[in-house]
């Protein structure tokens, strides 16, 4: 298997995947494509596998039974395969965790410097040119703790962006910030789909995901319960399941 990642002509695949804490099945059976440029929102109720499917994505959490391929790398024991796909795999989470100690702009160079060896002035330069993208350059000299926090978590969406990822992944990226802070976070989410980045989002956000995903894929203890295209989902659910979590989320 290759070592380098060809997110523009392979599919990310998962087949058959299992994850177990302890005794509890947390990914049951998983069987899931995703294709080029695909955005695909993933919902659900807690503890429904969500977080941990995009997790074992680019190997934060391991899985014991199946296969996960992303981008013609199998992700496995080899920590090389697993480096070449983190290298191009961004991720933002719930919390920004951002550095504290360094600057926006020392946060956004960090990785580029270090993982990829980018040299310091085009790091920075690369770096003020998405922080203008998410609207904030003017914050660069400043430290996460005076920034908002929908700017903290636009701030975590540049740094992943300073890598050149070729897929995103978004862990409930606004479940931490108050509702006036959603807004414009989901706005710059909007404009990266927009550009035809691939990105899998799990998030309650269904204005977000009927605005965004070409698919919408609902889990439940575990298992995808349901998936289709988000008109279909949301006019139609098929399954039971799926009808009374949106009756209770868009109510």
């Amino acid at each position: 298997m290759p070592t380098s990642i060809d997110i523009a002509t392979s599919e990310i695949a998962l087949c058959g995947v299992h994850k177990w804490y302890g005794r509890y099945h947390a990914l049951d059976d998983i069987n899931l494509s995703i294709a080029p440029r695909e955005k695909v929102v993933i919902c659900g109720p807690s503890g429904s596998g969500k977080s941990t499917l995009i997790r074992c994505i680019n190997r934060l959490e391991a899985h014991e039974q199946g296969d996960i391929t992303v981008g013609g790398v199998e992700l496995g024991q080899d920590e090389r395969k697993v480096d070449a796909v983190r290298r191009e795999v961004g991720m933002v989470f719930q919390q920004f965790n951002l550095f504290p100690h360094l600057t926006i702009l020392e946060n956004c160079i960090l990785a580029p410097m270090w993982v990829k060896k980018i040299p310091r002035k085009p790091a920075i330069e690369a770096a003020m040119h998405l922080l203008g993208r998410v609207r904030i350059p003017e914050q660069a000299n400043k430290y996460p703790g005076q920034l908002s926090g929908g700017q903290q978590q636009r701030v975590a969406i540049a740094r992943a962006l300073c890598m050149n990822p070729k897929v995103m992944l978004f862990d409930e990226p606004t479940s931490a910030l108050d509702p006036e802070m959603v807004k414009e976070v989901l706005d710059t989410m909007v404009a990266l789909a927009n550009d035809g980045m691939t990105m899998i989002c799990v998030t309650h956000e269904m204005g977000f995901a009927r605005q965004v995903a070409d698919r919408v894929i609902f889990m439940d203890r575990g298992r995808i319960v349901e998936e289709g295209e988000p008109e279909e989902f949301f006019a139609r659910p098929k399954t039971e399941r799926a009808s009374l979590f949106l009756s209770q989320l868009l109510h």
